[in-house]
């Protein structure tokens, strides 16, 4: 039943980024034609970021479909990286967008060129209404999932970027100030590059296999070690497979030579004690006993 609702919540999802993709490309396309005939860098930066949005809520769609394929010999664990993949992907070209941005925006400080504000107001009133909608749609998924919440990203700092435009286009229609047009473009390229990098950081530690940030590895082996049957945890590994997914590899060292019986017994006291304090889903025990290799917590394999 519990799959039966995830499969559900994961075509739901799919269907908001079709949604969503479909948006942005109508958003691309009149920014890019706006952009041109206004002259505004920062509504064709607009549009630039627009166009990867597109990009990556296709690598999100893609990634959300692909984590449904069943597991097989040859894929043992199905695509269950897939959506990770998409947020490392994602969360990148956030941040190399932003550098292609505040590049540009220097060179236009340099030259400024005259700009026509009354379409740029317009159209980036158009990418806040089309953005904001999607950003609604998908808000919700973003929360537990690391693809959706970098397309969410993607979404929300590009309605960022259109609101930080119209501001732009409003303050050049009244004041004539046309500097304002490559600051908010500055402005836009580093709140993406704060945006990306944590979620760079985040997919990057679950492709490496690092230790996920809230478990205390000591503290672990030390609740593991409390129980009286129980000489030694070693040779620990752990690692998250995705969001849904914490796996636990250990050896454990015995006082006495028990049997099979017994080893499941205490193996599901283990998987009670970590899954609730630590939120481990799955667990792989290598019991032994009396064997004379080292019993250091964490060894290079």
């Amino acid at each position: 039943m519990g799959h039966s609702h995830h499969h559900h919540h994961q075509e739901l999802s799919g269907k908001k980024l079709l949604i969503s993709i479909l948006l942005n490309i109508g958003i691309t396309l009149a920014q890019v034609i706006g952009g041109i005939i206004s002259g505004s860098l920062a509504l064709l930066s607009d549009a630039l970021h627009n166009f990867s949005d597109v990009l990556s809520l296709i690598i999100s769609y893609l990634a959300n479909r692909f984590t449904r394929k069943q597991a097989s010999v040859k894929r043992t664990f199905g695509y269950k990286r897939a959506e990770i993949m998409a947020a490392f992907v994602n969360s990148a070209t956030l941040i190399v967008i932003a550098v292609i941005l505040i590049k540009e925006a220097f060179e236009r400080f340099l030259q400024p060129e005259a700009i026509t504000p009354s379409l740029v107001i317009w159209l980036s009133a158009l990418g806040i209404a089309a953005n904001g909608f999607s950003v609604l749609l998908i808000r919700k998924d973003a929360k537990d999932n690391m693809n959706m919440k970098s397309a969410y990203l993607h979404l929300f700092t590009d309605m960022m970027a259109s609101v930080a435009v119209l501001v732009g286009g409003l303050l050049m229609y009244f004041y004539q100030l046309y500097w304002v047009d490559p600051l908010l473009t500055i402005l836009i390229g580093l709140y993406l590059v704060y945006m990306g990098y944590d979620l760079l950081k985040s997919s990057s530690k679950v492709l490496m296999l690092f230790t996920p940030d809230q478990i205390k590895v000591d503290e672990m082996v030390q609740i593991i070690g409390e129980h009286p049957a129980i000489k030694n945890v070693h040779h620990v590994h752990i690692w998250q497979l995705n969001e849904r997914e914490i796996h636990l590899e250990a050896h454990i060292d015995f006082h006495k030579n028990i049997n099979l019986i017994t080893f499941d017994e205490i193996l599901k006291e283990i998987e009670e004690k970590v899954f609730h304090e630590f939120g481990i889903t799955h667990l792989s025990i290598q019991p032994e006993f009396g064997k004379c290799h080292t019993k250091q917590v964490i060894v290079q394999d």
